[in-house]
């Protein structure tokens, strides 16, 4: 039977919309041809708008006030970075940004006056070559040897106890310690303090420094008996908050601009709970907040301090230490699971690598994997939006939905940026969003954070530079107000080697 005029029309129409329909799948498969990296990465063109649909890629990230901190030196020297080559700076260990330096202050300046700093510095420029940050943090009383404090210090005049760890006080005891408010004793601290603070305050290459000379291994056990030293059973609550207060000021004098953190156990080891003294203390000052306990013991006493972690986290980057990791395990007291579970439960920022590397890489490696998806922040741009074209000199809008997958705020925020390059890779434009911070962005349980819709409005060659129609890549980064990168994001796209994610390309008209 003939179709009817009008039955032709239909039979047309849906044949246009079918073409229309091929022609964008063909449109799509062109893209995936043009860009075969994009993996996880779904791109959807039609006439007007390109979409873009990205999948976390489940690597680790390097960024700024996060990742895993391998102790190169942990108090005795020879642990753990005795074992590497100089070359090894740890970029097989997934999430290792940041060498993890921890001696006595003897080892540093073994003579009043002359110092000791390439015993730091080498190891340190090692991971600096790298692109990664140093941390340290100076002792001043130790159990496995005599004077971790100098020796020239108590020449000086400067009063002290002589122990023997686990054992007794006396004058054959092995060890000394200082009387850590002794007025000598921090005549001499000050002086190191402030040498040390020229060298390292405000450089961008340290990542955190902890207040550490008060108490042993620099922890500030304060409150224990003649088992963790004898000059301890003579330290009253009043006492240890006026020289926890003393030692955080000093540090804060001459590391005024550097992030500075202190042991959770200068409130007492075991006591749980939000609020005390000497933490409040730290957090009125802006120093946050270390956990060197993290595995120590067998549940429950895991750990003691997440409540205490809950008034630092929001606004500053929570450190974790688990117990060496060979000595947590022989006493049974490891567990991976659990070691993810402190993460969470202290929204950490930094995890410590605290063993020989490779062993204990070789044996928690999908544990650690696991952990770098979570660890710190994880900016996530799940979908952007833009124009297939757009004339030159003339508003146009762009949509994303972003997401922080990690357990902490980005602290130091940042702004998405949209950057054109030509087929010489020069700079066309710097489209930067300055209305969202994306520190801004709430983090949430695994799998469960919340997501913000965003639309940005940009224009292109308004008055200079000189822009000329034609086709360009499209760049997506996170960094600062002026459009320069910061954050590795976790993306299968290609990058120009700066920190930014093709997108595809935009076609500008002329005006």
């Amino acid at each position: 039977m003939p179709k009817t005029q009008g039955s032709q029309r239909v039979h047309n129409k849906t044949m246009s919309k079918a073409l229309l329909s091929k022609s964008l799948i063909l449109a799509a498969l062109l893209i995936c041809a043009m860009f075969p990296y994009a993996r996880g990465v779904a791109q959807q063109v039609g006439d007007d708008q390109v979409v873009i649909e990205f999948q976390d890629n489940g690597q680790a990230l390097i960024n700024p006030k996060m990742g895993w901190t391998m102790h190169f030196y942990s108090n005795i020297p020879s642990n753990y970075g005795s074992r590497l080559a100089p070359s090894d700076s740890l970029e097989w260990f997934e999430g290792c940004s940041t060498v993890y330096l921890r001696l006595p202050w003897a080892y540093l300046e073994p003579e009043e006056g002359v110092f000791n700093w390439a015993i730091v510095d080498t190891p340190a420029q090692r991971w600096i070559s790298k692109g990664k940050k140093v941390a340290f943090r100076f002792t001043t009383s130790e159990n496995w040897m005599e004077y971790a404090t100098p020796k020239w210090v108590f020449d000086a005049g400067a009063k002290y106890v002589r122990y023997t760890w686990g054992s007794h006080e006396g004058d054959d005891g092995t060890s000394v310690d200082p009387e850590f408010d002794d007025p000598v004793y921090l005549e001499k601290l000050e002086n190191f303090l402030a040498a040390a603070g020229r060298r390292y305050n405000g450089n961008p290459n340290v990542a955190f420094i902890d207040v550490g000379t008060y108490g042993m291994w620099g922890e500030g056990h304060s409150t224990l008996g003649i088992d963790r030293g004898a000059s301890y059973s003579r330290m009253t609550p009043e006492r240890t908050l006026a020289v926890v207060k003393k030692h955080i000021d000093l540090h804060k004098k001459y590391f005024p601009d550097t992030l500075l953190c202190i042991s959770d156990d200068v409130a007492g080891p075991e006591r749980p709970g939000f609020d005390f003294p000497e933490t409040d203390y730290a957090f009125s000052q802006g120093v946050s907040l270390r956990d060197d306990s993290i595995l120590v013991q067998p549940a429950p006493k895991n750990w003691f301090h997440d409540d205490m972690a809950q008034k630092f986290w929001p606004t500053l980057p929570v450190i974790l230490e688990h117990e060496h990791f060979k000595a947590s395990q022989e006493r049974g007291a490891w567990n991976s699971e659990l070691l993810k579970k402190s993460v969470e439960d202290y929204h950490a920022s930094y995890m410590s690598i605290h063993w020989f590397p490779q062993q204990e890489w070789e044996e928690e490696q999908e544990t650690a994997r696991q952990i770098n998806r979570r660890l710190g922040y994880r900016l996530m741009p799940e979908r952007v939006s833009y124009p297939r074209a757009v004339k030159i000199d003339e508003f146009f809008d762009v949509q994303w939905r972003l997401q922080n997958r990690g357990v902490a705020p980005c602290y130091d925020g940042g702004f998405v940026t949209l950057t054109l390059k030509d087929e010489q890779d020069g700079i066309v434009s710097v489209l930067v969003d300055e209305t969202f911070d994306v520190h801004e962005l709430p983090v949430g349980a695994p799998e469960a954070a919340p997501r913000v819709e965003r639309t940005a409005r940009f224009r292109i060659g308004h008055v200079a530079p000189t822009t000329l129609p034609g086709k360009y890549k499209l760049y997506l980064s996170v960094g600062s107000r002026d459009g320069s990168p910061i954050y590795e994001l976790p993306l299968d796209a290609p990058t120009d080697g700066q920190k930014r994610y093709l997108l595809g390309e935009i076609e500008l008209l002329a005006k």
